[in-house]
């Protein structure tokens, strides 16, 4: 167990929250599972809120270096690379502790979009089309932005049919449909159409 009272404090609540959902989850029962008393909690975190943003800030960090790891593993070539999206997604759903997505789950906790934690969950599904919007664009795919925010669907619905089939199924499926979005998108180095 980290000895950093902060770094407990983080540990303890990013498990709970991700495990037993935000709002089901304490001040109390993370001082318990943490082992830091209640002032020094405060010393760190001025409220319970500022605690579940640092909580999806490092998430999100953590996360975000996942997938490139995973990308930067892929035996994949640049073409399809960003198809490593669902190999990643489909070893995650096959973990013990997959709960589906922290940030997903955050949106539908905190629903007020003008919320902290809404904002933090949502930027990070914004850094997430970003880093696919940079991959599709290095492999020349033409309105890569766009097909990126359509591959990032794809990886979101996956993980809420992973979590509700409580099977990895569901990342194949989607890569199926995202294999067949890349081979009709245009390319930047396809040849020009023949005119009439």
């Amino acid at each position: 167990m980290p000895s950093n009272a902060r770094e407990r404090l983080l540990t303890a609540a990013e498990r709970l929250f991700y495990e037993e959902g935000i709002r089901a989850v304490g001040v109390e029962r993370i001082l318990s599972e943490s082992g830091v008393g209640r002032a020094s909690f405060y010393r760190h975190f001025p409220s319970k809120d500022d605690l579940v943003v640092e909580v999806l800030r490092r998430r999100d960090a953590a996360w975000r270096a996942w997938l490139a790891d995973t990308v930067d593993a892929s035996p994949r070539g640049t073409d399809d690379l960003a198809l490593a999206l669902f190999d990643g997604l489909a070893e995650r759903f096959a973990a013990a502790d997959f709960r589906g997505c922290a940030f997903i789950n955050t949106m539908v906790e905190e629903a007020d979009p003008s919320s902290p934690a809404h904002r933090v969950a949502a930027e990070h599904k914004e850094k997430v089309i970003d880093y696919l919007d940079g991959l599709l664009a290095a492999a020349g795919y033409r309105g890569h932005r766009t097909l990126a925010g359509q591959l990032a669907l794809l990886g979101d619905g996956a993980i809420v049919a992973a979590l509700r089939e409580r099977t990895t199924d569901a990342a194949p499926r989607a890569r199926t449909v995202a294999e067949a979005l890349l081979a009709t998108a245009e390319r930047a180095d396809a040849p020009p159409l023949p005119g009439c």
